[in-house]
């Protein structure tokens, strides 16, 4: 195997390096905006159960079914739900921050890989 060959070969595998990355990338931002909805929607939650006084009834659907459930009850479950939610996304985050970086990491060493390629092609034989 020569010299050409053997950076070829490093390039495709630094392209599909990447390419695995850009999936695991694609992969956490459809979950972080999954996981933004939800806390979202929670917050909306929290808000109007804010606005519930005591003698409000709640209902919580279990199935097909709308069950009773205590005020105080559901507000412990919608904060805790939310506190879940965030810690989830700031998870999510981080490992976005860290896809980034092996992104670009992975393009340099293809563009390294690239000058190499491009110097001994112009390298007179």
């Amino acid at each position: 195997m020569n010299v050409v060959e053997m950076l070829q070969k490093q390039f495709q595998e630094a392209a599909e390096n990447l390419q695995s990355i850009q999936k695991d990338y694609s992969k956490a931002l459809t979950d972080r905006q999954t996981l933004d909805s939800q806390l979202n929607e929670n917050k909306q939650v929290k808000e109007e159960l804010d606005l519930a006084t005591d003698d409000c009834k709640v209902f919580k659907l279990i199935g097909p079914a709308l069950i009773t459930q205590d005020l105080a009850e559901a507000k412990t479950n919608v904060d805790k739900r939310i506190s879940y939610i965030s810690a989830e996304l700031k998870r999510k985050e981080e490992q976005m921050k860290n896809l980034d970086k092996k992104q670009d990491d992975a393009r340099e060493k293809m563009q390294e890989i690239q000058v190499q390629m491009q110097k001994i092609q112009q390298a007179p034989n």
